[in-house]
């Protein structure tokens, strides 16, 4: 567990001999992602052979380094015991599985009772990491899997995973429309020009890159397997309806809700009961950041999901469904 602070007494060695301050210090602390290094050394928390220097200072093997580490957070919301569905806990992260309703961050009209307030009481430490330690974060209404960072050595190996693309992240959906085939969409997002609230694809929007496979078609839906290589708010939800496949239920880019001609009663019901967009986040699979041991994490359909693709395939059995996993060949 990390201390909101901590001091660091170092020297130069020869293999540091001759660059400059930042990237020493990065070498000799690699638990500290070189942005936060340059942070302290600017705001003077650094000192070099007792007087403060700058990232671009040239040191001398020898010299002796002293490091007021600092972990500025936000302002920590109120701790909040609640009951969380853990996946994996050790003393550097945690896997939760979200449920439907729960708002991950606090904010306007949010102030209690989110994820990160559970998340505090569970973990205190976490009040002395960014965003609560919390890697990525999920809509309100999608279920699944989020990974949480406990100290700062994992939350800064954690981000340069994701920075690399070495976090796999994957999800499920059922969408509107048949798909032929799996794809990908390669299209920017960000802020709608009209609607402040939503996102949209945007030709000044942040790149933004999600890759699909159809694991089953049916008359007017498909159910996909998602992978991203980006992380933009909403961004399944907007990539999906700008191909014209908004997912089902999605109250910001799905449009009104469509019965196909000669739906079962079964299937009406799952689509008109159906309360929030139909995304899960299925799969994590990362490095450990410390350990360096393989986890793949799975998350089951939730229920209402379960209930909409047995209306989908007409069968109280959808186990095959449940069980696909991404192609192989993909």
């Amino acid at each position: 567990m990390e201390p909101a602070g901590a001091r660091h007494e170092l020297s130069i060695t020869e293999a540091q001999h001759g660059r400059r301050l930042d990237q020493a210090l990065a070498e000799l602390l690699p638990d500290y992602s070189r942005s936060r290094i340059k942070q302290w050394i600017l705001a003077g928390d650094v000192l070099l052979d007792g007087s403060p220097g700058e990232p671009r200072t040239r040191v001398s093997a020898g010299q002796a380094v002293r490091v007021a580490a600092s972990f500025a957070t936000d302002e920590v919301p109120a701790a909040q015991s609640m009951t969380l569905p853990i996946v994996h806990e050790d003393e550097h992260l945690i896997v939760i599985d979200k449920p439907a309703g729960l708002v991950v961050h606090p904010g306007a009209g949010n102030r209690d009772g989110t994820l990160v307030n559970g998340l505090l009481a569970l973990a205190p430490e976490l009040a002395a990491l960014p965003r609560g330690g919390l890697l990525h974060r999920l809509d309100k209404d999608t279920t699944g899997l989020l990974l949480i960072a406990r100290s700062i050595p994992a939350h800064t190996r954690l981000v340069q995973a994701l920075a690399a693309r070495d976090i796999r992240r994957e999800y499920r959906a059922i969408v509107c429309g048949r798909l032929t085939a799996g794809g990908h969409v390669d299209a920017p997002v960000g802020r709608h020009p009209v609607h402040r609230t939503r996102m949209a694809v945007v030709g000044r929007g942040r790149p933004a890159v999600t890759h699909y496979r159809v694991l089953a078609r049916f008359p007017a839906h498909s159910y996909l397997a998602l992978r991203l290589e980006t992380g933009r708010t909403h961004q399944i939800r907007v990539h999906m309806a700008h191909v014209h496949h908004p997912l089902v239920g999605d109250p910001a880019y799905g449009g009104r809700l469509l019965i196909p001609a000669g739906a079962s009663p079964d299937l009406t019901a799952a689509l008109r009961t159906l309360r929030r967009q139909a995304l899960h986040a299925s799969d994590l699979a990362f490095t450990h950041p410390v350990t360096g041991q393989r986890l793949e994490l799975h998350s089951a359909l939730p229920g209402d999901l379960r209930q909409l693709l047995r209306g989908l395939a007409g069968q109280e059995d959808i186990s095959d469904l449940e069980q696909a996993r991404w192609p192989e060949s993909a």
